[in-house]
């Protein structure tokens, strides 16, 4: 089974090794034919600790890490 990979913003860097990233999704409400976004956040291994607030990067599932983490920093977009 292949990997996902989701596009995001870091919102935090603050954690050693961590970023937490939130990814945005848009979809059509089924009944209200509306647009709407949602977002989620996940923590993701960033082992250099080279990703900064502000910054779009690519994360991918993993193994678990740790209790939190179950995705790890691909590459900048």
């Amino acid at each position: 089974m292949p990997k996902r990979i989701l596009q995001g913003t870091v919102t935090s860097d603050s954690n050693d090794q961590t970023v937490t990233v939130s990814v945005e999704r848009r979809f059509t409400h089924p009944v209200l034919k509306k647009t709407i976004r949602k977002s989620k956040k996940y923590r993701a291994h960033d082992p250099k600790n080279e990703f900064k607030k502000g910054e779009s990067i690519r994360i991918q599932e993993c193994p678990p890490r740790s209790k939190t983490k179950r995705w790890e920093v691909v590459a900048r977009d």
